[in-house]
């Protein structure tokens, strides 16, 4: 039996398989499972092995673990100004050969070093507010981007690109939307989200594509409207290479745990779209609606609270009360098909229908529906149920929203003052009036 090589080292297995050897190269991880050795291949992928497969392992070199050198770059001034406001993610992570895992900790500078194509596009400023992943943020961290955002555009910037974990980017970027055009303005420049599905030390990482179209929308797009467009998400448009897609912060949604092309539209239209070949990148867009007015930024008070519930068999009033009880500012509830919870009781065997719509009914603070089916409208006058709903002071009915973008509409307008009827209203292209079929 071989011996167990040193983490971190890279090496040349022979194994020995059904079909006969097959020969591995790559860095040594953490094993899989006990007894069991892991291997990072060239291609990003890992393989793991019981270590009595395993014929021979000839080690290649030292760990590969090296601190970049991050160079001086040389910026032209000529070209339009973009500020990166580098949070964390994906799109700012290499693997840790310690450990096996992906981590976020690459300096903005270090974007700059290793995508240098960037400053052909833009004269770029870098701006750290953390090496976050996105399950992480919260409003606070909202604020700082907004922040940082309307500090790049009175520097200067036309547009900003912040790089952001695609797992909750949707979110801020409905949060950064709401922030800049809530109130009918728009920023004063361009607000663009992006991240990547696979790190940087992938061959199929979306990376270097997708951070090369969100610095040439940033600096060359469209003159921002505010009516969809305060601040847009630029990912992969495909599985494969060469197109990325422009689309509402409003209206997109991450709609796939591992695909490059994750982010889809809910309700609406992509705003354009950035191509990308071998010499230059270039865009397309929709027709644009009149602009309006540059005002300056709301932000969120952080002390709001809104806690979310999935209607279904297990939604029970017990789990609403504990939120009004703990000071909570409002409840969110994912409703099913056209917004409906679980408040009747026909058969005389669930008595905790009723409970739960006495409880709303008596509910001291708002009571919103969402709809859990991501795309198509809340609509309480189509059922008998969804009327006894509104009889009852369920909020919700017309909304066209996404479910995240429907929690930051929420609590952009309880920390604004805002009277809960605008959740019906579409303030920045959150809740269209006309769906596509």
């Amino acid at each position: 039996m071989v011996e167990m090589p040193t983490i971190g080292k890279r090496v040349k297995m022979l194994v020995a398989g059904p079909a006969g050897s097959t020969s591995h190269e790559g860095v040594v991880l953490p094993g899989a499972a006990q007894d069991h050795i892991t291997v990072k291949l060239v291609n990003g992928y890992n393989v793991s092995y019981p270590i009595d497969m395993v014929e021979s392992i000839e080690e290649i070199s030292d760990a590969v673990n090296k601190i970049v050198e991050t160079k001086s770059v040389e910026q032209n001034h000529a070209l339009p100004k973009v500020t990166i406001i580098h949070t964390g993610g994906t799109i700012a992570s290499k693997v840790d050969y310690a450990t096996g895992a992906v981590i976020a900790r690459f300096e903005p500078e270090e974007l700059l070093s290793s995508v240098p194509e960037i400053l052909e596009i833009a004269n770029i400023d870098a701006v750290k507010l953390g090496n976050m992943w996105s399950d992480d943020i919260r409003p606070q961290h909202w604020n700082k981007m907004i922040e940082a955002c309307q500090s790049a555009f009175n520097s200067g910037s036309v547009g900003v690109v912040i790089t952001h974990g695609t797992d909750t980017l949707h979110i801020s970027a409905a949060a950064l939307s709401f922030a800049f055009a809530g109130e009918g303005g728009r920023p004063a420049g361009r607000i663009v989200f992006t991240g990547s599905q696979r790190s940087s030390d992938r061959a199929s990482s979306d990376a270097t594509e997708n951070l090369l179209s969100a610095v040439y929308w940033a600096a060359n797009g469209p003159e921002v409207t505010g009516g969809s467009d305060a601040a847009v998400t630029v990912m992969h448009a495909g599985s494969g290479d060469g197109v990325c897609a422009v689309s509402p912060g409003v209206s997109v949604r991450k709609m796939h745990s591992t695909r490059r092309n994750a982010f889809q539209m809910v309700n609406g239209e992509r705003i354009g779209e950035i191509k990308i070949s071998r010499n230059e990148l270039s865009h397309s867009a929709s027709p644009r609606p009149q602009s309006r007015g540059i005002t300056e930024p709301t932000m969120y008070d952080t002390n709001i609270r809104i806690a979310q519930f999935m209607a279904g068999p297990h939604l029970h009033s017990d789990l609403l009360e504990a939120a009004v009880n703990a000071d909570y500012s409002a409840i969110l509830i994912h409703g099913t098909g056209l917004g409906h919870l679980p408040i009747e009781d026909p058969n005389g065997d669930a008595p905790e229908n009723v409970k739960l719509a006495r409880f709303i009914e008596s509910a001291t603070i708002p009571i919103i529906v969402g709809n859990q089916c991501i795309n198509g409208p809340v609509d309480l006058n189509v059922y008998s149920k969804g009327r006894r709903q509104q009889e009852i002071g369920v909020l919700g009915h017309g909304s066209t929203s996404s479910p995240e973008a429907l929690l930051a509409k929420i609590h952009w307008a309880l920390s604004n003052n805002k009277d809960l009827s605008i959740l019906t209203e579409n303030l920045c292209g959150e809740n269209k009036s006309s769906l596509k079929s």
